[in-house]
C-alpha cells in the first residue's frame, strides 16, 4: 500500500505540473492586455510599458511561467491585477466560502443520496423506486440557475422565507449564515445527490444478484444486515468515485450558485477575474482547484482498499 500510494502522489505531481503549463498557456492566448484592462483606455504607452515590466510582463513567457512557478513554491500567489490586491489574502476570503457552502452541500448529498438509492433498489419496481427515480432524472436534467431564479422568486420574493442573496460566515451570525445557505446548498447539492442515488441504485442491483446475498439470506441473517454489512459495503465502489468526484465542490463552489446568490466565493472570483483578463487569479484558482481534485482522486483510491480488501491484495 505505501509503494503504490507513493506512486500515485508522483503521478498527482505530474499532474499537477501539466495542469499549471496548460492554464499558463491557454491565459496567455486569450485576447486581450491585462495592462490595458487595468490602466484603461486614457493610459499613455509609457505608462502601459512601465506597468508591464514591473509586472512581468514583458519578459520571455517560459522566464514568467518559471518566476510564476517559483513564487508558487514558496507560498506567493502575487498581485491580482484588476483588483490590486494580494491573491493570498483573497484566497483567504473566498477559499473558506466555498468551503463553507460546498461542504454542507456534498454532507446533503451524500446523507440523502445514497440511502435513497438503496431504498431505490431494495423496493425496486415499487413507488418508492419509481419516484426516486423519476426525482433523480430530474435533479440532473433541469438547469440548476434556472431553479436558482425560481427559488428566489418564490422563496424570497413571494413568500419572503428566505433572503435573496448574500453570505454570512457562521462566526459571525450562525442563524443568518444557516438562512442564507440554504437554498444555494440545496441547490449545489442537487445533482451530487441525483448521481449518488442512481449510482447506488444501479450498484446495489447488481450485487443483490450476486451468490453470496443469496446465501446470507438463506443462512437467515436479518435482511437489514445483509443489505448493510454484505451489499452496500461490496456496491459502494463506483460510489466512492462519485464521492471523490464532488470534493472539488468543497473549493470551486458552483459558479452558477454564486453568480446567482451573489456569494463571494472561488467559482464567482475565477469568473470575475477571467472577464478582467487577471490571469494571475485565474491561475491561481485553477490551480487550488487543481490540486484538490488530484488528492481527492488519490483519497478515493485508497479508500478502495479499505471497502474492499480484494483490491488490498491486489
Amino acid at each position: 500500500m505505501f509503494t503504490f500510494i507513493v506512486r500515485r502522489l508522483f503521478q498527482t505531481i505530474v499532474i499537477l505540473f501539466i495542469v499549471s503549463i496548460l492554464v499558463f498557456s491557454l491565459m496567455h492566448l486569450l485576447p486581450g492586455d491585462p495592462v490595458s484592462i487595468m490602466l484603461g483606455d486614457n493610459a499613455t504607452q509609457e505608462e502601459v510599458e512601465h506597468l508591464r515590466q514591473e509586472l512581468g510582463l514583458d519578459k520571455p513567457l517560459p522566464l514568467q511561467y518559471a518566476n510564476w512557478i517559483g513564487d508558487l513554491l514558496r507560498g506567493d500567489l502575487g498581485q491580482s491585477i484588476s483588483l490590486n490586491e494580494d491573491v493570498n489574502e483573497l484566497m483567504k476570503q473566498r477559499l473558506p466560502v466555498s468551503f463553507h457552502i460546498g461542504t454542507m452541500a456534498f454532507i446533503l448529498a451524500m446523507i440523502i443520496g445514497i440511502p435513497a438509492g438503496v431504498i431505490a433498489a431494495v423496493k425496486r419496481g415499487g413507488w418508492m423506486d419509481s419516484l426516486i427515480t423519476v426525482t433523480a432524472n430530474l435533479g440532473m436534467a433541469v438547469p440548476i440557475f434556472w431553479l436558482g431564479i425560481l427559488g428566489i422568486y418564490l422563496f424570497s420574493l413571494k413568500l419572503g422565507w428566505l433572503p435573496v442573496q448574500g453570505y454570512t460566515s457562521p462566526s459571525e451570525d450562525f442563524w443568518k449564515s444557516l438562512h442564507q445557505s440554504i437554498m444555494p446548498v440545496v441547490l449545489l447539492s442537487l445533482v451530487s445527490l441525483a448521481q449518488l442515488a442512481r449510482q447506488t441504485r444501479s450498484s446495489m442491483l447488481e450485487v443483490i444478484r450476486q451468490d453470496y446475498i443469496r446465501t446470507a439470506r438463506a443462512k437467515g441473517l436479518k435482511e437489514n444486515h445483509v443489505i448493510m454489512k454484505h451489499a452496500l459495503r461490496n456496491a459502494l465502489i463506483p460510489v466512492i468515485t462519485l464521492l471523490g468526484m464532488g470534493l472539488a465542490n468543497l473549493v470551486g463552489g458552483s459558479v452558477f450558485i454564486e453568480q446567482v446568490f451573489n456569494i463571494p466565493g472561488m467559482g464567482r472570483l475565477m469568473v470575475q477575474s477571467i472577464f478582467g483578463k487577471d490571469y494571475i487569479v485565474v491561475q491561481s484558482v485553477v490551480i487550488i482547484i487543481a490540486t484538490v481534485v488530484a488528492f481527492a482522486n488519490l483519497l478515493v483510491d485508497i479508500a478502495y482498499g479499505f471497502v474492499d480488501p480484494r483490491i488490498r491484495y491486489k
